[in-house]
């Protein structure tokens, strides 16, 4: 079964509920999982997707900040959702197909401004979260599995408009890179982004400080899609709706495809 997932930071589904229209009518992904939806799931207007062809929804959410949500033309069953770091957050909610297939969407704490966990809380939460993450996958060993969302790091030297200058910008230092290799390594996570494009720089948020976000290019790629082992020779077609960062009003991340033939 053929199938594209889409992976996007929308930083409040209900602001940008257009926006998820545009993209659904335009580019039809199979499995949408949107991060930051800012809403309770009851707020969440699934209505508007459901007629657009996506009748089925899995979703954690709170008022005003982070939630997770799985829109899907396909049937998918709730399976759980993890609180890693013991936060409170609506940060991951995993879905099941009926092929067997589980995707996990997370969002990953952005750990604020000062990459020292004993002077900020914020970044010690963050790498907090992350260790969940690898001790659940080192105890679960997932397999038939699909990981995607906003994790907040980008872990490699492309990954980044600027390696060097980025070292000491939270995203990219070396002890969440480090965190997140580690989680990765884990569950034996395949970056089936980088396994499409492996050469070059590419990335998923620009800042919306930068007066010209296009021109500047000071991007990072933060949103990633993996997959298990044992499908991930299953995908191919990654690539990045750079354009979604140009829209009207838009999110400051930009969608994250992959297509898969399970």
């Amino acid at each position: 079964m053929p199938f594209t997932l889409a992976t996007w930071n929308i930083n409040s589904v209900r602001l940008r509920a257009g926006l998820v229209e545009k993209l659904l009518t335009e580019e039809a992904p199979d499995v949408l999982c949107l991060q930051e939806c800012k809403s309770p799931v009851a707020k969440i207007p699934h209505e508007i997707f459901a007629a657009l062809g996506y009748p089925h929804m899995v979703a954690r959410g709170e008022k005003g900040y982070n939630g997770v949500a799985i829109l899907s033309k396909l049937p998918i069953e709730d399976v759980g959702d993890k609180d890693f770091a013991d936060l409170g957050h609506a940060r991951h909610v995993a879905a099941r197909m009926d092929n067997g297939l589980t995707i996990h969407n997370f969002y990953v704490p952005a750990g604020g401004d000062v990459p020292d966990r004993d002077k900020n809380v914020k970044f010690g939460q963050k790498l907090d979260y992350v260790a969940g993450m690898r001790d659940w996958f080192a105890s679960e060993k997932p397999q038939k599995a699909i990981l995607v969302g906003d994790l907040n790091i980008a872990p490699l030297e492309d990954d980044v408009w600027d390696h060097k200058k980025m070292l000491k910008v939270i995203s990219h230092t070396p002890v969440e890179v480090e965190a997140l290799t580690e989680a990765q390594d884990a569950g034996g996570w395949v970056d089936v982004t980088r396994k499409d494009l492996p050469v070059g720089k590419l990335y998923s948020w620009w800042s919306y400080r930068a007066k010209d976000w296009d021109a500047a290019d000071k991007g990072r790629r933060l949103d990633h899609v993996w997959a298990t082992p044992d499908i991930a020779n299953a995908a191919h077609g990654s690539r990045i709706l750079r354009d979604a960062r140009g829209w009207e009003k838009p999110s400051d991340h930009a969608p994250v495809f992959a297509s898969f033939d399970l």
